[in-house]
């Protein structure tokens, strides 16, 4: 997914605040999770949600103002309550940030629960 840098993304000095990044990881994996035909209202009708629980992001070079990047999404593991993805920031060939984040499956009570089967198959398909 291609992301432009608007000023209002960088700091003072012009260079992408770092929390930025977690909004675009973000926008990734909805699109990641879409394309593959899970769609979120659908889930939370159902009393699904997802929740990052866990986010461990390397920061590599920084996005400037006016950069065209792209934010990256690729599943990693699938386990019974979670599913753990790999996320990446690029501008061109150039690996700006590094991300795996879990994703945990909840009710909308906050419990956790096995994820479904049907977003289980989902997330195994290739758009």
């Amino acid at each position: 997914m291609e992301i432009r840098v608007y000023y209002e993304d960088t700091d003072c000095g012009g260079v992408v605040y770092y929390a930025n990044y977690l909004r675009w990881l973000e926008r990734s994996r909805t699109e990641f999770l879409r394309e593959r035909g899970i769609e979120l209202a659908t889930l939370m009708q159902q009393d699904t949600w997802f929740s990052v629980s866990e986010c461990n992001i390397k920061y590599k070079k920084p996005a400037k103002y006016g950069d065209l990047i792209s934010a990256t999404t690729e599943l990693d593991e699938v386990g019974g309550a979670a599913f753990w993805v790999k996320n990446q920031v690029w501008r061109d060939d150039e690996l700006l940030a590094d991300a795996r984040v879990r994703i945990a499956c909840m009710s909308g009570a906050g419990k956790a629960k096995r994820l479904p089967k049907e977003v289980v198959e989902c997330l195994y398909k290739n758009p």
